[in-house]
């Protein structure tokens, strides 16, 4: 059996309902799931109840943006539930970031002479966190780019004309705030932090000694040969290997629930082994 650990619904940067996230993992023969929307919690309750309901087990977290030797890390947070809390109170802080980091880039989409309005952008996310995938989608629906990936390419991405950084916590001050939280933090797709295979076990030795929980081992964009030297590293530090697919519906469709790109499968003991690090 499998698990996904790795989500995203219309409360961030997904396409999908958390029902129809559920019922699709639950469809497919999945027997745990993870929400974990970017910069908040507002689809937890929505998922708890749909996963309880499909009979299938249910982690609630998020996935927060975080620097680290001069680097973006993406780290996922888990069993992070709403409410008060050390980290839970820090979001809000963080979604305002996104919202001022979000004029900045429709002022310079402007100035490149795209009409493009954050009414637009807004609209798009509907009741979610608004992120670049939204711009994309606008990007798209005016003919501008044919695809995500081009508005990325072209434009949003870090590098490119349009792309505008924003505030982020330090990933030692994430970890320490997840851990006071009663979450576990995870490293996420650690392939896009910049490091060779090789730099990693040196590299998240000392984020596992102020108590990282487990890097996402098996992830769609992996080899099998790099994820099983993830498996390998996170052995050697004494942390879960997670995985999942980092589902965002149309806004990513080369990846789907339960499988990415159709080989990945990540086992049903990630999720007893991640309870465990609780």
């Amino acid at each position: 059996m499998a698990v996904d650990l790795h989500l995203h619904s219309v409360f961030s940067d997904g396409t999908a309902t958390p029902e129809e996230i559920v019922a699709t993992a639950a469809g497919i023969g999945l027997t745990g799931i993870a929400l974990t929307d970017h910069d908040t919690l507002a689809g937890i309750p929505r998922a708890k109840v749909a996963a309880e309901l499909a009979a299938i087990r249910f982690i609630g977290g998020t996935e927060l943006s975080v620097e680290w030797q001069d680097q973006t890390m993406h780290l996922l947070v888990y069993f992070l539930n709403p409410g008060p809390g050390p980290l839970q109170d820090r979001l809000e802080a963080l979604r305002r970031a996104r919202g001022e980091r979000n004029l900045r880039i429709v002022a310079l989409l402007q100035g490149l002479g795209l009409e493009i309005s954050i009414e637009e952008v807004t609209a798009e996310a509907g009741h979610g966190v608004v992120g670049r995938p939204h711009f994309a989608g606008v990007m798209i629906n005016k003919g501008y780019v044919q695809s995500v990936a081009e508005a990325f390419d072209r434009y949003l991405a870090a590098g490119r004309p349009a792309y505008a950084p924003r505030e982020k916590l330090s990933a030692e001050t994430a970890i320490g705030l997840a851990r006071e939280s009663g979450a576990v933090p995870v490293i996420a797709h650690p392939h896009t932090i910049g490091l060779r295979a090789a730099e990693y076990a040196t590299g998240f030795s000392q984020l596992a000694s102020i108590g990282l929980g487990g890097i996402e081992a098996y992830y769609g964009e992996y080899s099998p040969e790099m994820r099983a030297e993830l498996v390998r590293i996170c052995g050697e530090l004494g942390i879960v290997a997670t995985g999942g697919s980092d589902y965002h519906g149309r806004y990513k469709p080369h990846l789907e629930i339960g499988v990415g790109k159709g080989d990945l499968r990540v086992p049903d003991a990630a999720f007893d082994q991640l309870v465990a690090a609780r």
